[in-house]
Order: C-alpha cells, then structure tokens, then sequence
C-alpha cells in the first residue's frame, strides 16, 4: 500500500498533520493507499508558492502558458489508460467511461489553451475629448479548487486550465475519497516545464485543508464543485475576506416527457441518467414528469430498460453498465430515499434493494411510480440509480413542477413539437436545457446553475473569464 504526500512548489512534500486517509476501493472496501489530512501550516505553504509563482507565470505571455497546457494534455494521452485503472479503482466508474473522463481532460486543457490568443478586453467610448478608455482582463492571482470526487481527474483541468491560460496560479484539493488519481496528474506534471508552485495540490478533509484555503487572504477565488451544504461553509468562510468564490452545487433536474415524444428514445436518455457513473451527475435527469396519457407505456418501457441493466465491479467485469455508489454515506443516503418514497405512497415498479453481495455500495437500478411532487424523493438530490416519476396533465404544470425545486442546474424536455421546446425554453429556470438529448454539456457552453444550484459557471468564453477581473485605465490625451 502507497503513502502520498501533498504536491508543493513542483515537488511531493510530507505534510506536517499527523492523520492519514485511507482510500478505498467501494466495489471491494479493500483500503489502496493513504494520504495526509494535511495542517493549515501544509495549505499555507502551497499558497506560499503559488503567490510566488504568480508573478513570473501572469508575465509570460499567454500563449506560452497555452503551450505548458498542451504539454500535459500531452502527458496524460500517453498515460491514459494506467490514470483511467485509476479512477475506476478509487471511484467506482465503469473502465469505458474512466477512459472517455481521460480522454476529455486532456482534451478540454487543449481546448482551454486556444483561448491564449482569444482573451480580449475592450476600448470604451470616452465623454471626454482626447481621452481613451481601456478595459483590461486581468489575472485575479493565487486560485483554490476544491474538488469532488464523482469526476475527480476531469475536474482538475476544469479548474486548472482556464486559471493558468489567464495567468493565475492554482493549489486544488482533490476529494479525500478519490485523491489517487491527483497523485498521478502530479507525478505527469513532472515531466513537463511547468515552472514550480504554478500547480499545487494539498491533500485532506474539508473541514481541514477546504476550510483553510476558503478562509485564506491570500486566495484570490474558490472554485468548488460539491454539494449545496458544503458550498455554504465555503461562503461563509471566505466572506472574511470578501473572496470570490465559484460553486457548481446540486442538481435536482427535471425531464419532462410529452404526450408527442419519441418514448424509446426518452426512455434511453433517461436511463442513461441514472446508470452514467451510478447515477451520482449533478447534471442528469433526477425526477421525470410524464405526461399522464403515455404515463403507463412510459413507465412499462423505462422499467424493462432499468431492469436490464448490468452492475457489478467494474474492474472484475468490463462488461457491466455502472459500479458501486462511492461509499456507505452515499449508499445509504439513496436507501433512505427509497424507503421515504414507499412510505409516502409511491411504488418501486423494479429494483428498490441493495444488490446481491456482502462487498462493495452497490444498488439495484430502480424506478418509483405514483410519485407526487411534495415527496422528499422529488424535493432531494437522490445521487444514486434510482428515478421518481410523476405525472402531469398539460406543459403549464409540467413547467411549474419543474420550476419547484430549490434547485437548477440543468433540465431536459422530450417532444416533436418545436412550439412546446420553445415554450420550455423560455420559461424554465434552469442554467441548461437539454431538448431530446441526454444531459451532458459541452466544453464550449456554460456550465452554471440557478438557484442552490450554484455561483458563476464553467466552461468556454464565459468559464474563462470567470478566472480575470476587470481593469479600466483612463488616459487623457493632450
């Protein structure tokens, strides 16, 4: 078994905590490695170096600092399927899907990097004679991320590579549940020229090293992407300081079924949704509303196609559709749900158990009928594969049902009529809709949620410059 240390100022470093995590693989509970639950002497001094790094990084020209991206997008292709063993043993996630997250981090920092010539700032009309206004988008400086753990190397470029092709420098903290496969980006960046202290990672729990890095002054921004609970303790602990922080919270999306869709291919969207990573995406479909008078063939066909799919240890078995849950809490979370559904009325038409075995958090692929929207399963994240369904009568309340919910992240409609999408369009309240597709967004969107949903987004032009501040200089001309 491996102990890793944190990585500060281009070099594994032993941390001064004296606790250790152990990680474990959830399909078996076998422990894998340890790593510290490192002091905020340990955060300081990864902040240390990145403050110092900063100055030098921000000067270089941008399309330098593209370059060093492209560099290690470089060194996980050729690494790729060692990091992607990784991230199913740690995590959980089915191998073929482990390869696509490999694949799309290095991926989305190449992407990241063709914006080195693209960052643009504005000149302003002056009321003044002979003077000139500039708007400059500038670095804000040292960056925290704060990772979860359900797509835990992707993240690391989600964060990383629009703070560095902007000029900040990083320190991340990857999930105490799956810090692994930072360890490896770590021992990648290694055999690139990237300049010490530009990324930095510090292993441990939120209460420790999260709690240290929102609550630093020299933090510039936080970036997180974990649930609503979580995303507040930052709020708080960076409101001191007036930091600016970027939350992606929960998800709660709605799926709205027509009477007109395309049932088959609603019912392989939506099941998509709960077996892609065992159900635990924020930004896929969590409850369904179906229209009442294709209610039944609609429940019948994503019953069949839920039962039929395949779980198991995805390293055991290549072959099965999704993993375990990533832990107990996470397990039993879902079995609560599922227990609160029957109680209120609702019916498990398959699934509803954990599965067969006495090893690993895994569940049965489950579908709740007769569901009402003020149930606890319709109103809470579930993070599992499990789907509530409820009924509806016409668009009107199926877009308040959906619209009721204390989040709004991303939501999804299923109709042949362009007059309904639009509608929809227009008056849902969600940062994304998905119109006869399944949930997945694109690295050239926007990322961001309403609501509890979270702050700010990801992704694209306007990801980008969620990492800059504005300069405006004023030059009076003569």
């Amino acid at each position: 078994m491996q102990n890793y240390d944190n990585f500060i100022n281009g070099k594994f470093t032993p941390s001064t905590g004296r606790d250790r995590i152990e990680v474990t693989n959830p399909s078996t509970g076998g422990v894998l490695c340890t790593v510290p639950d490192s002091s905020s002497a340990d955060v300081e001094s990864a902040v240390a170096a990145a403050e110092k790094a900063q100055v030098s990084w921000a000067k270089k020209p941008a399309i330098e600092r593209a370059k060093a991206l492209r560099s290690i997008a470089q060194q996980i292709r050729q690494n790729a399927e060692p990091i992607a063993r990784v991230i199913v043993e740690e995590q959980g996630k089915i191998l073929g899907l482990a390869r696509v997250e490999v694949s799309f981090t290095a991926d989305y920092l190449d992407y990241m990097a063709e914006w080195a010539r693209r960052i643009e700032g504005e000149i302003l009309e002056s009321d003044r004679a002979g003077e000139s206004i500039f708007l400059f988008r500038q670095p804000i400086g040292v960056i925290a991320g704060i990772l979860p753990w359900n797509f835990p190397f992707f993240l690391i470029a989600r964060k990383a590579a629009p703070a560095l092709v902007t000029g900040n420098t990083i320190v991340i903290k990857p999930s105490e549940e799956t810090p692994h496969n930072a360890v490896k980006f770590c021992e990648l960046l290694m055999q690139t020229d990237l300049p010490p202290g530009v990324i930095n990672f510090v292993h441990g729990r939120g209460a420790t090293v999260g709690k240290s890095l929102a609550s630093s002054r020299r933090i510039g921004m936080i970036s997180f992407t974990g649930s609503v609970d979580t995303g507040s303790a930052i709020m708080m602990a960076a409101a001191p300081n007036i930091t600016k922080v970027n939350l992606e919270l929960g998800g709660k999306a709605p799926a709205l079924v027509m009477a007109d869709a395309d049932i088959d291919l609603a019912v392989k969207a939506v099941t998509a949704s709960r077996v892609i990573n065992s159900g635990q995406v924020c930004n896929c479909a969590e409850r369904v509303y179906v229209q009442r008078r294709v209610a039944e063939q609609f429940v019948d066909k994503l019953s069949a196609a839920m039962k039929a799919t395949r779980f198991g240890d995805p390293l055991a078995d290549e072959s099965v559709d999704y993993g375990p849950l990533i832990n107990q809490a996470g397990f039993q979370k879902v079995s609560s749900l599922v227990s609160s559904a029957v109680k209120e009325g609702g019916t498990v038409v398959t699934g509803g158990r954990r599965g067969a075995g006495d090893k690993g958090y895994f569940y049965e692929p489950t579908v709740i009928a007769g569901c009402r929207q003020d149930m606890e399963i319709i109103r809470r994240e579930i993070f599992g594969p499990v789907i509530p369904v409820v009924t509806f009568d016409d668009l009107d309340e199926g877009i308040a049902f959906a619209n009721d919910s204390d989040y709004g992240l991303t939501s999804s409609v299923y109709t042949r009529d362009l007059n309904v999408a639009l509608k929809v369009s227009r008056e849902i309240r969600f940062g994304e809709t998905y119109i006869n597709r399944e949930n997945f967004e694109a690295m050239q969107g926007f990322h961001a949620g309403w609501r509890k949903s979270g702050i700010g987004g990801a992704d694209g032009k306007h990801g980008l410059y969620e990492f800059t501040q504005s300069h405006v200089v004023y030059i009076q001309g003569y």
